[in-house]
């Protein structure tokens, strides 16, 4: 199978998870990703760009379909829009295995909530 033709899979497989999940897209994307050769740096970065489109077309979906309260989401949105900026800004300082360490500690949290509901 040629590259790209995998990577839309990849594309098409987070997407399915951001639909169905409502986001986590980057969950599945950045393994995927760094099958490609990527750096891991550029790995978790190409996985942003990726994501937000995927987010987008998920929200348009729940915006006409399941209702989207405007209301309890907001605060969510500022909190994370500040939080994504930090976090941005302090990416280029974090040794990457600690970004991968980070990231493996939040896959097995969350697995571990959805699948026991704590």
């Amino acid at each position: 199978m040629k590259q790209p033709t995998k990577w839309a899979l990849t594309g098409a497989a987070a997407g399915i998870v951001c639909g169905l999940f409502g986001g986590g897209g980057g969950m599945l994307a950045v393994p995927l990703l760094q099958k490609s050769g990527l750096s891991s740096r550029q790995t978790f970065a190409t996985s942003l760009g990726v994501i937000l489109p995927l987010t987008v077309a998920s929200l348009i979906v729940a915006l006409f379909r399941q209702g989207f309260d405007w209301q309890i989401a907001w605060p969510y949105l500022v909190g994370g829009g500040i939080g994504g900026f930090i976090g941005g800004r302090f990416f280029k300082n974090i040794p990457t295995l600690w970004l991968h360490r980070v990231f493996g500690v939040l896959l097995l949290w969350g697995g571990f909530k959805a699948v026991f509901g704590l």
